[in-house]
């Protein structure tokens, strides 16, 4: 069964942000991916800016990151935000190793949420990818699920919030996919984002299988990878106190930011910061 614990009293701070969605495509990515990767210089160092490669979590897709790719690309770098299957850490890590064969040169990989877990995995032993930046996000070890490490602090309100749906895969395999409910919606994922964007995030989610929250992990890249965690102090998904746990696990260089889940959308300006300071610090 599927279970969150749900315990403990919230401590509520203050936070603004503004947030920008619109739609971003894959494909994109044969544009500001490789064409572009050998083409940006970084300033004064005549050295091609690492292409930013991100990853979104559950409940979101790829123009959750529209803020931040408009601030990356207004700066140089070229920039892919891949489409998360949201099955399973290693066949979601497959997946979007796919397409850090195909790009050349250095790479970030950033991910949000579930999505840290993807980048855990994928950037393993890949001696292009210079830095992990984790966005309120998942940093398992060998053994974890994102499950157990959402349960080892009180503070996730996500139970109460979910619709299951039950799927039957072309080869006959069961399973339920998880939905946030549209109606709690903003106030469980995105509460610091404007209500009429919160709303059309909402019916665009993309669901991610129950089984993907409760796979372990086999691989952590952030114990030989420089890393960075941005670590939300409002989240109701994933509580700030296991945020805080894996970024000092991690020795990850941590940034907190009075904001909901739903960071990248709220804040990209906070979140470009980050990822342009983890691409500096490691050129």
């Amino acid at each position: 069964m599927f279970n969150i614990k749900r315990a403990g009293k919230r401590r509520i701070l203050t936070g603004a942000g503004a947030a920008v969605t619109a739609g971003v495509a894959l494909g994109a990515f044969a544009l500001t991916g490789t064409a572009n990767a050998d083409a940006d210089q970084s300033a004064g160092k005549g050295q091609a800016k690492p292409t930013i490669v991100l990853e979104h979590g559950a409940f979101a897709d790829g123009s959750s990151w529209n803020g931040v790719i408009a601030r990356l690309r207004a700066d140089g770098y070229p920039v892919i935000a891949a489409a998360n299957p949201l099955r399973g850490p290693h066949n979601d890590a497959t997946a979007l190793r796919s397409i850090l064969d195909h790009v050349k040169g250095p790479k970030i990989l950033v991910g949000h949420s579930y999505g840290g877990s993807v980048i855990s995995e994928a950037a393993a032993n890949d001696p292009q990818v210079k830095a992990l930046v984790y966005v309120a996000a998942f940093l398992p070890a060998p053994g974890e699920t994102a499950l157990e490490l959402t349960n080892k602090y009180a503070g996730s309100t996500l139970p109460d919030a979910l619709d299951p749906v039950p799927f039957t895969a072309a080869d006959g395999t069961k399973g339920t996919d998880l939905y946030i409910q549209q109606d709690k919606f903003r106030h469980q994922f995105a509460a610091d984002v404007p209500r009429n964007e919160a709303a059309l995030a909402a019916v665009t989610q993309r669901p991610i299988a129950q089984a993907a929250l409760e796979e372990k992990a086999t691989v952590a890249a952030w114990k030989t990878i420089p890393s960075w965690d941005i670590v939300t102090t409002q989240d109701l998904n994933i509580p700030a106190a296991a945020q805080r746990f894996m970024a000092e696990r991690a020795h990850a260089h941590t940034t907190e930011v009075a904001a909901s889940h739903s960071v990248a959308v709220s804040h990209p300006g906070v979140v470009t910061r980050v990822i342009e300071q983890a691409s500096r610090a490691t050129r």
